[in-house]
This record gives C-alpha cells, sequence and structure tokens, in this order.
C-alpha cells in the first residue's frame, strides 16, 4: 500500500482565480453587508430630512453642493444598491427557472449585470457631480 504524503498543501491566494459567477455571488454578499452597515446612518439622513424644509435644505447642500467626500460616499452606496438589486434579480430568476441554471447563463447573466452596474453608476456619477439644475 502506497503512502500518501500528508504535509498540508501551500494554496496561494493570488494565483487562484475565481469565474465571474463566483465573483457575482461573492460581490452581491459583500454588497448586502455593506448596504446593511450603512442602513443606519441613510435613515438618520432621511428622518433629518422629513422633518422640515430647513433641515432637507441643509442635508441636501451638504451631501450633493460642497462636500466631494459625501457626494462619493453617495455615489458608492448608489452603486452597492444597484448592483445588490441586479444581482438579486439574476438569483431570484435563476431560482424559480426563467433562466436555465447553465454555466453558459450564469456568465451571461453575471457579465450582463456587471455592464448594468458599470453603465448605472456612470450615469448616476455625472448626475451627481455635474447635476442639471445648478440652483
Amino acid at each position: 500500500m502506497i503512502k500518501k504524503n500528508q504535509r498540508p498543501i501551500y494554496l496561494n491566494i493570488r494565483t487562484i482565480r475565481f469565474p465571474i459567477t463566483a465573483i457575482a455571488s461573492i460581490l452581491h454578499r459583500i454588497s448586502g453587508i455593506l448596504l446593511f452597515i450603512t442602513i443606519g446612518p441613510i435613515l438618520w439622513m432621511l428622518k433629518l430630512s422629513l422633518s422640515s424644509n430647513n433641515e432637507f435644505c441643509k442635508i441636501h447642500r451638504f451631501l450633493l453642493m460642497n462636500h466631494y467626500i459625501f457626494q462619493f460616499m453617495f455615489w458608492i452606496v448608489t452603486i452597492l444598491l444597484i448592483y445588490h438589486i441586479f444581482a438579486g434579480i439574476r438569483q431570484i430568476l435563476m431560482d424559480f427557472g426563467c433562466l436555465n441554471q447553465t454555466l453558459l447563463i450564469g456568465k451571461i447573466s453575471a457579465k450582463i449585470i456587471f455592464v448594468l452596474t458599470i453603465l448605472l453608476s456612470i450615469f448616476i456619477g455625472i448626475l451627481i457631480w455635474y447635476p442639471l439644475n445648478q440652483s
């Protein structure tokens, strides 16, 4: 009987290539976690903005007019939300059998959600940094 070597195998994480479907799934989970973390501050700002017109104007000025860091954070949260919605719709369609659960369909649908997220991210970034009305 041949005795196998029982030494641990060194797995270099940088050499492992994940398929695009795995990347889409991992990013869907990460976006969900980050959205869960940011829901508190978002609801707090919503509460403030709905309390009075003055508070709404303060938050609007603070978020969208002068502070580029907060504009960037708003853009990132919007990207997370868009990606999470698209990946969630993809997952639901695959679970209900509307999309065939083949590797080819999985790859194509993952590429579609990446492209849609990138296009909408660019569009929303333009709307945030170059608003239509400058008032």
